[in-house]
């Protein structure tokens, strides 16, 4: 079950669209749904997570919180609405397809995709774009 939650004055439109493209994307990566809860929240809720969770004192879009037992997926993904607003502006792209990004990018770390290396970015990157073309 995928749920959406609120810490900020942000509600993301077409929940149950976005949600089913999100359960598409499991499938679709072998893998099972379990229970993944997107909290939107503001710079501040997360720069403090990332200190607190993390130590690390920097600002970001995401945190996730892996809970997955095997192929079934459970977990806490953190975005910071924020983030992503300033980042569609520096990426001159619509806040819209920004968010979509991060929202999938959150799922696809749990499928075991990582970013820290410049190969595993790239692959990451692929997969957020296939996904991300997949969403109607």
């Amino acid at each position: 079950m995928i749920s959406f939650n609120y810490e900020t004055d942000f509600k993301l439109e077409n929940t149950d669209k976005v949600s089913n493209w999100i359960s598409e994307t499991i499938l679709e990566e072998n893998h099972k749904e379990g229970e993944i809860n997107y909290i939107f929240c503001s710079d501040d809720y997360l720069h403090k997570l990332n200190v607190d969770f993390l130590d690390h004192d920097t600002l970001t879009d995401i945190i996730s919180f892996d809970y997955s037992v095997g192929k079934e997926l459970h977990g806490d993904i953190y975005i910071s609405v924020d983030r992503v607003k300033e980042n569609a502006k520096d990426f001159n792209i619509e806040f819209e397809d920004e968010i979509a990004r991060v929202i999938i990018h959150g799922v696809l770390h749990y499928c075991g995709y990582k970013d820290k290396s410049d190969v595993d970015e790239i692959l990451m990157r692929s997969k957020e774009d296939h996904h991300l073309a997949r969403r109607s």
